[in-house]
């Protein structure tokens, strides 16, 4: 169950980045509260999870999201990442 949870916001994460690559700008409360979300679940790291290292560039990606305009290329990336970590956790 907490695996479909984790894989839960690595969806949701990865609906925002796609927004922010499609030029819809969520808010930026929203995409706070996934950045947030994102860098916990980066902390696995620490236990010796190799691919939480997807989580930290991926939160570093969307807080560098609010103060610049990133090249898009850089939001399909963790997109297409984070989208694929999702959906396997729910198999």
């Amino acid at each position: 169950m907490l695996i479909k949870i984790l894989g839960g916001i690595d969806i949701a994460a990865a609906f925002v980045f796609l927004l922010l690559a499609f030029g819809s700008h969520p808010a930026t409360q929203v995409i706070l509260f996934c950045s947030s979300l994102l860098f916990a679940k980066g902390l696995f790291i620490l236990t010796g999870d190799i691919i939480s290292v997807i989580d930290i560039f991926s939160f570093i990606i969307l807080v560098m999201s609010i103060f610049f305009a990133l090249p898009v290329i850089l939001y399909w990336i963790p997109a297409f990442l984070l989208l694929g970590k999702g959906f396997l956790s729910f198999l």
